[in-house]
């Protein structure tokens, strides 16, 4: 039991190397960095254009919810590739395993057609 233990010496070492470290050079640049402030450099600047107005304009929901479908359906390629390689080896096991997940792939791709997802107004 006490071997078991030192097994995670390492571990917790170079956690504690690694949080160390990072709190010591936030610490360090914190106390060493400049300390100059001023209206213009506290000013926001947007690739030279002047700020205009509220930068918290809300977004529509529908711009989050199409990057969240790319994200899962580019996520479903990833899946693909790794089946297409071993295709072969993989057998009639491992093609109905395919067609259950592009099934349900499809059901869901049907669901968000029908709740028009997809569609900007």
């Amino acid at each position: 039991m006490q071997t078991e233990q030192f097994n995670y010496l390492p571990i917790l070492m170079q956690a504690l190397l690694a949080i160390g470290f990072v709190v010591t050079t936030i610490f360090i640049s914190g106390k060493l960095g400049p300390k100059r402030k001023s209206a213009a450099k506290d000013k926001n600047f947007e690739c030279g254009i002047e700020s205009v107005g509220n930068a918290r304009i809300p977004f529509s929901v529908k711009y989050f919810l199409v990057a969240i479908l790319f994200v899962l359906f580019d996520i479903e390629v990833i899946f693909l590739y790794p089946w297409a390689i071993n295709f072969k080896e993989l057998g009639i096991e491992g093609m109905i395993k395919m067609i259950v997940f592009m099934a349900l792939l499809l059901v869901g791709f049907f669901y968000i057609i029908k709740k028009k997802a997809l569609q900007w107004e």
